[in-house]
């Protein structure tokens, strides 16, 4: 078969939501699309995005890209072997210190200078210079191997969702109401800033603002993929699949009449954060696909993006907090002490601990879930990738124009 008889190839775009130790479960689902790649050292996602610790790991993919299978590998071993130590300080010494410097930036306006929050990320920070090779993303650009990576943070002071981007020359910035595209040559303190959940981790300042998690105010958690030139996007998410459970179940539980613990508020404001606005775009671009169907292509008005954006979902198919909590004991001793008082570590307050618990068996259990519930959906991952490709036909790498 020819080139020309062969059907042309959408540009596929990874979008990984935020969501602390919840980005977990999205490393499970990418080792499952690992082993479904008839070459191991293809990538099938000429477009990344990602937020909160989901860039972290769009980033850490992307810097990988040319050797995929090996990216995503690196990518497992380093969060099977997380401890909490890693992420932020969970000694008492860290933990006591940390905590006496934000009540007294908080409440007593002392150091005022210095941005502080519940939690030290400095081993974070640490760990990201040591494990990425941010070279490896300009190396997959120049052999087309990627097309752009993206993450997105929040602007305190602007109040704007950006999203810095680095990929092919061929990308022009984008300004929307309250989101725009910045490129830039990513580093480690964009995944700092994106991943920085307000309170719990302090901001990052990148050039003259500080910057926050990219979840705070993205509405449009699908759009920087779309601007960076994907035609089909995947999406894995770090809550329940809406459309696998029953949105009514909640209504029928028994009610303690216990006024809510601060780690339950707390745990439905995280959720609303980083779940919300992706289902609710999802629901938005299925309905805009709808309204493209019943118009025909060549009635399209021009410049209302009405061209159908084919979206396939992968969710955990269990509650992330009812794994956290059965994990609560990994959690550090220090940190224990100090989360108990506000809840998180009971049952009502496991959303908040399902953020935070970056230890190896609550780890574990999130990728081995990912990748159950990706090979669950391998007959619409093998359609959705195309890798069940015409004879003489084969799996193409970026070819937009340069």
């Amino acid at each position: 078969m020819s080139a020309a008889d062969c059907p042309v190839q959408p540009v596929t775009g990874l979008i990984l939501s935020g969501g602390g130790a919840r980005a977990a479960y999205q490393v499970g689902v990418l080792a499952a699309i690992a082993d479904l790649l008839p070459d191991a050292a293809h990538n099938p996602f000429p477009v990344i995005v990602g937020t909160s610790a989901g860039a972290i790991n769009a980033v850490g993919l992307a810097c990988g890209a040319l050797h995929f299978t090996q990216a995503i590998h690196r990518l497992t071993a380093v969060w099977q072997g997380f401890r909490t130590h890693q992420v932020y300080r969970s000694d008492w010494p860290g933990v006591l210190r940390q905590a006496s410097r934000f009540v007294g930036h908080s409440l007593l306006g002392l150091g005022k200078e210095v941005p502080v929050a519940l939690l030290d990320a400095a081993p974070l920070r640490a760990l990201l210079a040591r494990e990425l090779d941010f070279s490896g993303i300009a190396a997959a650009v120049r052999q087309r191997q990627l097309h752009a990576v993206a993450v997105t943070a929040f602007g305190y002071e602007s109040g704007q969702a950006v999203t810095f981007y680095q990929g092919r020359p061929v990308i022009d910035p984008w300004s929307r109401h309250y989101r725009i595209g910045v490129p830039t040559r990513l580093g480690v303190e964009h995944l700092m800033a994106s991943s920085a959940i307000p309170l719990i981790f302090a901001p990052v300042k990148l050039h003259r603002e500080y910057f926050g998690d990219g979840a705070l105010r993205q509405s449009a958690p699908i759009s920087p993929a779309l601007h960076l030139g994907a035609t089909r996007v995947l999406v894995v998410g770090v809550s329940v699949n809406p459309r696998g459970s029953d949105a009514n179940a909640a209504v029928g539980r028994p009610q303690t009449g216990l006024p809510p613990s601060l780690a339950q508020i707390s745990g439905h404001m995280l959720n609303s954060t980083f779940v919300d606005r992706l289902e609710g775009d999802i629901e938005l671009l299925e309905r805009l696909n709808h309204l493209s169907g019943l118009v025909p292509p060549p009635l399209h008005p021009p410049g209302l993006g009405l061209q159908p954006i084919d979206v396939l979902v992968i969710a955990p198919s269990q509650p992330l907090a009812q794994i956290a909590a059965r994990h609560r004991h990994q959690l550090p001793r220090a940190l224990r002490m100090f989360l108990h008082g506000p809840g998180a570590t009971k049952a009502s307050g496991a959303d908040v601990l399902s953020y935070l618990l970056f230890e190896p068996g609550y780890c574990n259990e999130l990728i081995e879930l990912g990748y159950q519930d990706a090979m669950a959906q391998k007959s619409a991952l093998v359609r959705f990738l195309g890798l069940e490709q015409p004879p003489g036909c084969s799996v193409p790498t970026d070819t937009s124009a340069g």
